[in-house]
């Protein structure tokens, strides 16, 4: 095991102005396990590909225990990686799947068998080392690729959105099942997702790509509770955080809707920002649903009833603004109806309108 450190990664393609990667600086600690998460195009992969020496950087630095790697061949960076599609030999019968790696190196055959089966014990393959990937199924078959990966004993493990292909429930399993095994194993590891709930789940941290850029790099709970851009915002959740528009007045933020919009409480931190517009973010689950009487109160229409079994998602508007809220399984509403509530000041997040940055107050 080794720490992991990308500084100022940049890639641009033959042909392109736009780089994939934009400067990217990640630090990987020694054990950590780092999700890199964004949308398809965001440049994550490319990212991950840079640091296996499967694409060479247009600048910038890898460096892995210690050692600058950069533009070394795969190879000689003692990486293993697991792919989105299995990438198992169909022709080679699970053990051989597992110990091709070992093979690879040189590994003598007593060695290799030992740690083969101490693999398939891991990853409950032990009765299906005889058989070919065909004969598997897509969540066995993804067993295989991980256990080929951590039985060479590499300094750093990375995957590629390795559940993507799996249905659901594999997903839901599996996703618990790769927990618990990195965090035994204590093997530095780099994951790319576009699946939020995967990042949130499995991460020590979660990196978030936007268009080539870091986003943010921060805890899961830091990165849901207090998003650095709208976009961290809106990618991360379902629903995704709600954003309104408003114009610091006198203490109070009043919401973009006319002479008669509605207000809510701007912290005392505000109010330096007073006459200025601003954008205020709030996740569904912290909004609260309060009588007409009580203070604070902001009425809203009902537009969309979404009953979720656990859960009731209603698509309000306030002050012309759609606003999602969620409500508690028993709650009852019709599109039409209004709706009185509250946007907690605890639960408030504050953003720049022109750059769409946390603001600094």
């Amino acid at each position: 095991m080794a720490e992991l450190r990308l500084r100022d990664l940049v890639k641009v393609f033959p042909g392109q102005k736009t780089p994939a990667v934009d400067k990217v600086s990640v630090d990987v600690a020694d054990g950590e396990f780092v999700v890199l998460l964004g949308p398809s195009g965001c440049g994550k992969t490319t990212l991950l590909r840079m640091v296996a020496g499967l694409e060479m950087p247009t600048s910038g630095q890898v460096v892995i225990g210690g050692r600058d790697v950069t533009y070394l061949p795969p190879r000689e960076r003692n990486l293993s990686m697991v792919f989105q599609s299995y990438a198992v030999f169909p022709h080679r019968r699970v053990r051989d799947n597992i110990g091709f790696g070992l093979a690879m190196r040189g590994v003598p055959k007593p060695e290799i068998d030992r740690k083969v089966k101490w693999a398939a014990e891991l990853l409950q393959l032990t009765d299906y080392l005889d058989r070919f990937p065909a004969q598997l199924s897509g969540g066995q078959r993804q067993r295989v690729a991980v256990a080929r990966a951590i039985v060479v004993d590499a300094d750093v493990l990375l995957m590629d959105e390795p559940l993507s292909n799996l249905d659901a429930l594999l997903r839901l399993n599996f996703r618990a099942e790769l927990k618990k095994l990195v965090s035994e194993l204590g093997t530095t590891t780099l994951y790319v997702t576009h699946d939020q709930v995967e990042a949130l789940s499995l991460g020590d941290r979660v990196a978030v790509m936007r268009d080539g850029r870091l986003q943010q790099v921060a805890s899961p709970l830091e990165v849901y509770d207090n998003p650095a851009t709208e976009f961290v915002g809106s990618f991360i959740g379902n629903p995704p955080m709600n954003f309104l528009s408003g114009t610091v007045t006198d203490g109070r933020v009043v919401l973009s809707g006319g002479d008669h919009a509605p207000s809510v409480f701007a912290p005392a931190a505000l109010s330096s920002f007073t006459g200025r517009d601003v954008r205020l973010g709030i996740r569904a689950e912290a909004i609260q649903l309060v009588d007409e009487s009580s203070p604070g109160a902001i009425q809203a229409r009902v537009d969309v009833v979404e009953p979720l079994g656990s859960a009731v998602l209603l698509t309000t508007t306030v002050a012309g603004q759609q606003l999602k809220v969620q409500a508690p399984a028993t709650f009852r509403a019709k599109p039409g109806e209004p709706l009185w509530l509250e946007l907690p000041e605890q639960h408030l997040r504050w953003f720049d309108p022109e750059t769409a940055l946390t603001l600094e107050m």
